[in-house]
């Protein structure tokens, strides 16, 4: 039988690097994802010893991850109301501002307007498409129906397709 200190280092191992994408898409920049990062998986570390394996571990990973991404989101947008700013203005200007940010011009774009899509698409939107998940996935993760998870798919990939032309327009 492994220890927790083994099963935690397999789930770091494991999980580190997709994690990482995961939650750098949702909140938009390095610094961010590297320091909600830790407290990840400081959460996962305190939560081990009561996961009793009814879910799948990496849906639990992801669900952690998602949680206090989300978490994490709710309090920027507090803080912005506190600023009279937009939480999905901030999250864009950190894109833009990013150094380490290594895509093309038109994945920046992207990024910004995935930044702009409201939580639960924005939520749905990157678990599908970047993550890869299926929808049966992302609704062990979210406790979400599948199709309302479909639904909001169709819809963020609307809204995408708007922004995204729209920018062309105005560029």
């Amino acid at each position: 039988m492994e220890s927790p200190e083994q099963v935690f280092n397999g789930i770091v191992k494991e999980y580190s690097e997709r994690l990482y994408w995961h939650v750098r898409r949702m909140v938009g920049s390095h610094e961010d994802a590297d320091d909600l990062l830790q407290d990840i998986f400081l959460k996962i570390w305190t939560a081990l010893p009561s996961f009793r394996g009814e879910a799948q571990l990496y849906t639990w990973v992801w669900r952690i991850a998602t949680n206090e991404s989300l978490n994490w989101l709710r309090r920027e947008k507090l803080r912005a109301a506190l600023h009279f700013a937009s939480a999905d203005d901030l999250v864009v200007r950190r894109i833009e501002a990013d150094p380490y940010f290594n895509g093309t011009a038109a994945q920046r774009e992207l990024a910004k307007a995935v930044a702009r899509l409201p939580e639960k698409q924005r939520q749905v939107f990157i678990m599908r498409w970047w993550d890869e998940l299926s929808y049966e996935q992302i609704s062990a993760i979210t406790g979400t129906s599948v199709g309302a998870l479909k639904a909001s798919y169709h819809i963020a990939q609307e809204k995408l397709k708007l922004n995204l032309s729209e920018s062309e327009v105005s560029k």
